[in-house]
């Protein structure tokens, strides 16, 4: 039953983030010519100068880099991303068979803010369930097998060669806001990669490390872990307390520790998700016993 939930999660992440990205080329990118990179990139190019559609050619782009990349990646691979070479053209074409959706806006600064957010989404969901958008994705992942040169650098010299073929027949607004379109896209899937339950972690050194756990264990209800530390200057052996907390509890721990400890030393640090028991996993009260299997 777990693996039946994973399994559907995993197919509606990948189906969810294509017909976004189908959604943000069909109705901002190609109805504005905004050059932006990827599979998608190659076909606005080749279209330029053969008129053919612009889903076809990205079928054909997919299907050749999904076979260089099973034969050379393997099996485990082609898993995780056959979904997204075949369903991607397909939604791509439903997009742009939608009447008025070249048409949302004429305000190209619009459409790139749009194409830009959209796209980041697409990709972030897409990752964010562990598959591949596939495409020039996979090329960069080729070439890393073969000469072993940085994952992140080979997928920017890849996105970047292809928005140079269409420098050569677009205008210099376009080239512009296609690198607008790229940076925001950027930004939005680092978010979405990383979106989850934000939560607030805390650090506190004092010599009153015990008082400080318990009333955090009763009176906040906060989960705590206790950390062997040595003090650097007095070289003191002592233990710190790390806990994660909502951050509407952050001003109560803060009144807390002070009035346990004034001279107490906090770090407090925000982190962007938080899993396991006490969050993503049923929570065991203070004073309870944790049943074992």
């Amino acid at each position: 039953m777990k693996n039946w939930k994973k399994s559907l999660f995993t197919l509606a992440g990948v189906l969810i983030g294509n017909v976004i990205l189908a959604l943000a080329v069909g109705a901002f990118i190609v109805p504005h010519g905004i050059i932006m990179g990827g599979a998608t990139g190659i076909g606005l190019t080749i279209t330029h100068y053969i008129p053919v559609n612009l889903s076809v050619i990205v079928f054909i782009i997919n299907a050749v880099l999904f076979i260089l990349g099973t034969f050379v990646l393997g099996k485990k691979f082609a898993l995780t991303t056959i979904i997204s070479t075949i369903v991607y053209p397909v939604f791509l074409s439903i997009v742009q068979a939608i009447p008025g959706i070249d048409a949302l806006t004429d305000n190209i600064m619009l459409a790139t803010i749009y194409a830009g957010a959209l796209l980041g989404i697409g990709i972030g969901l897409v990752v964010r369930v562990g598959a591949s958008t596939g495409g020039t994705d996979i090329l960069a992942l080729v070439l890393n097998k073969w000469f072993h040169v940085s994952i992140a650098v080979m997928m920017y010299v890849v996105d970047f060669i292809v928005l140079g073929f269409q420098v050569l027949f677009s205008n210099s607004e376009q080239i512009l806001y296609g690198i607008l379109a790229l940076v925001l896209t950027t930004l939005v899937m680092n978010r979405v990669i990383l979106m989850g339950q934000s939560q607030i972690q805390l650090f506190v050194i004092t010599e009153k490390y015990e008082e400080v756990k318990e009333r955090m264990l009763k009176e906040i209800d906060a989960g705590v872990t206790m950390v062997h530390i040595e003090t650097g200057y007095g070289e003191k052996q002592q233990k710190g307390v790390l806990c994660v907390i909502p951050n509407r509890k952050l001003y109560s721990v803060n009144q807390m520790v002070q009035a346990v400890d004034p001279k107490a030393f906090i770090t407090i640090t925000q982190i962007n998700e938080v899993r396991g028991r006490g969050f993503t996993m049923e929570k065991v009260r203070y004073g309870e016993e944790e049943e074992t299997q």
